[in-house]
């Protein structure tokens, strides 16, 4: 059973793409975590508690992790700690570590901001094209989630009833 961890910290690097054999987007990054306290003997403000979590997503979860969310970025996730197991190849001792598998992230919006955009469903039918991060969206007419503002005909905010 795993137990289910919210963590709140910065990326230490850009997260890293890779596809399994069977064609599933894995990425995989750390978080490293801490609190800031005032030490009272030097009063210099300092991280105490920190912590560096070894973080996966899967499929659709990965691919916006590695598009949206760079090196020093905080975030905010929710994920389900497991822990992993294996022999060490050069000592023969067995090795065990706790990673996060990751079922939420988001930047944190506490000294940040972001634009947020729907992304398509996992698989082939992708209603964006991106062009690099941080790039143009072409986003389909009538998407209510596009922006804040009316898109031409019925499907806008304007009227009385949401767009839902």
């Amino acid at each position: 059973m795993s137990a289910t961890v919210p963590i709140v910290g910065r990326l230490t690097a850009d997260a890293e793409l890779r596809y399994s054999a069977s064609g599933t987007a894995v990425a995989r990054f750390t978080v490293v975590s801490s609190r800031r306290t005032k030490n009272q003997n030097t009063q210099e403000w300092e991280d105490v508690d920190v912590t560096y979590w070894d973080c996966v997503a899967f499929k659709q979860l990965a691919e916006n992790c590695v598009e949206s969310l760079v090196k020093g970025t905080e975030v905010v996730l929710v994920g389900r700690a497991k822990q992993e197991s294996w022999e060490d190849r050069q000592t023969g001792q067995k090795r065990s570590k706790i990673s996060v598998v990751v079922e939420h992230i988001g930047p944190s919006l506490r000294a940040a901001t972001a634009k947020v955009s729907k992304a398509g469903s996992g698989g082939g039918g992708r209603q964006e094209s991106r062009q690099g991060r941080g790039g143009a969206q072409r986003v389909p007419e009538g998407d209510p989630w596009a922006s804040g503002a009316p898109q031409g005909g019925g499907g806008g905010w304007g009227g009385d009833e949401p767009p839902f």
